[in-house]
Parts: structure tokens; sequence; C-alpha cells
């Protein structure tokens, strides 16, 4: 026992590993809310696809830092294959946590794992077949295609205020046109959409949710001096309260359902329905 206490707190006191990896091939992160924990990963591959360097970023207990750090030690080296492989216990064992310990402490960090790795593939796929439509906003056409077809659009006008594509320079609205009438082509021709998406577990459906918020919907809102704030996931019903100017905005509902659930049905899942709860509604979402 003492000497796993030593382990951990060394760990601790002396992590391993902390900070970020500038242009990672793969970003995750994860919290706890229960714990208040919270953990973001980033790792970058060698030519042999092997794991070379990895950097963690952690708040929180004891136990979450010095298992992260943990975390990082193993990591190097091994490839995504022989990571996803990993456990909890794998992780304690390597710091000589006995068996009795609540090993739900510790799962923040392979959480955090998971999600970069799922992070740097679905960057892979993205780039397999990449089109660039606009330049100004590294829109792609498969994006274009998705939003088009997802929302029923039928001008380059929609397709910008969906995707800020064709907003700049407008070099590619001749493009976008092209992706439009290719969407058209399709749905009277009763072309299949694309391959159907596999059904994603409760957990993969709150970290899309969290990480397209963040990526696609945040920035815009902050543009305009507004933010939005998760408050809770009850199936495929997604509530959310917005902030700064945005709690204001008369057109509060149009930007719910036109632009966040949008996003949400595009990037996670195409059942999802947002719901704004405001503040007089907190309680009646717990």
């Amino acid at each position: 026992m003492q000497d796993y206490m030593e382990r951990v707190r060394d760990h601790f006191l002396n992590p391993r590993n902390v900070g970020e990896i500038g242009d990672p091939d793969g970003v995750g992160e994860t919290r706890s809310l229960a714990f208040g924990d919270a953990v973001r990963l980033t790792f970058k591959l060698d030519e042999n696809k092997r794991i070379k360097d990895v950097k963690f970023k952690a708040s929180g207990g004891a136990s979450a830092i010095a298992f992260s750090s943990a975390l990082t030690e193993i990591l190097k080296g091994m490839t995504l294959e022989e990571a996803e492989k990993l456990t909890n216990r794998d992780i304690a064992n390597y710091l000589g946590v006995p068996p009795e310990d609540k090993m739900y402490y510790w799962a923040i960090g392979t959480e955090a794992l998971e999600a970069a790795i799922a992070n740097y593939r679905s960057q892979r796929v993205q780039k397999e077949d990449l089109d660039v439509v606009c330049k100004c906003f590294g829109t792609v056409d498969k994006e274009i295609e998705r939003v088009v077809r997802n929302n029923n659009l039928r001008t380059v006008k929609q397709v910008t205020y969906y995707t800020k594509a064709g907003g700049g320079c407008g070099e590619c609205h001749s493009k976008i046109e092209a992706s439009v009438e290719k969407v058209k082509k399709e749905e009277k021709e009763g072309l299949p959409p694309g391959p159907k998406r596999k059904k994603l577990t409760n957990v993969q459906k709150i970290k899309l949710i969290e990480e397209t918020l963040r990526r696609e919907i945040v920035p815009a809102l902050n543009a305009d001096r507004g933010d939005i704030e998760l408050i809770d996931i009850k199936g495929n019903t997604v509530y959310v309260a917005l902030r700064g100017s945005c709690s204001s905005c008369h057109g509060s509902e149009f930007t719910i359902k036109h632009y966040v659930e949008a996003k949400l049905k595009e990037f996670v899942w195409d059942e999802i329905v947002v719901e704004e709860v405001r503040p007089n509604q907190m309680e009646s979402t717990s």
C-alpha cells in the first residue's frame, strides 16, 4: 500500500508529459460530471504509425492527474490498435493500485484516449476523398452535400447561412451550385443518400454533441457575443441554454432550430431534437 501511494503521489506531484502537442494527429477530451475531473489528451504518430509523443492536461483530483500521467508514459511507442486494448486495470497495475481501489475514479483518462483515437480516424476518413469547395472557410464537398440533403437546401445563399461556405470571396459559388444540383439529382432518381450511420452509444453521442458544439457552433455564437451551454441530454432530445447576447435575441428560436439543431443532426445523429431551456425551466430538465 505504501509503494502504491508513493507511485501515485509521484505522478501527481511530478506529472509526466503535461501540455499540448502543436498540430496533433489526435485530440480527445472528456470530463466527469460526478467528480468534476477533466482530461484533454493529444498525440502525434511517427512514420510507422506508432505514438511518438503524447501529452495531457488535467484538472480535478489527484487520481485523475496521476492516472493520466501514467497513461501517457505507457502509450509511447504503441500503435493505436495496441492503445485501444488498454484498460483501466492495465494502468492501475502500472501504478500498483490494489484491486479493491475504486476504478471509476480512473476511467476519465482512457475515455480521453478513446476520444483522441476516434478524432484521428474521423480526420483520416474526411481526408481520403477530400475536395475543398470553399477555400475561405475550408468546407469540403461532402459536408455541403450532407447539409443540403439534411435541410432540403436549394440555393447558394441557404448553404452559406448553414455552413459559411461561399461567404468569402465568392469564387466557390459555382461549385456549391453543383453540389446542390448533385443532391437534387440523387433525390429525383431515388438514389440512396450514402452509407447509413451506425447507431451510437449514449457515451459516443454525448462526446459528439459536446465536440460539435465546441467546434461548429460556439465560435459562430461567440462572434456575435453570444454563447451556448449544454444542459442535459435525454434520449435524442438535447437541452441547451443560450447565453450572452443570444439569450435576449428575438431570433433565438430560429438559431436553435435552424442552426444548432441542424448542425447536431449533420455531425451527430439525424434524429436529434434541440430544445432551449430558459432560466425558469432549469428545474424541469433535472
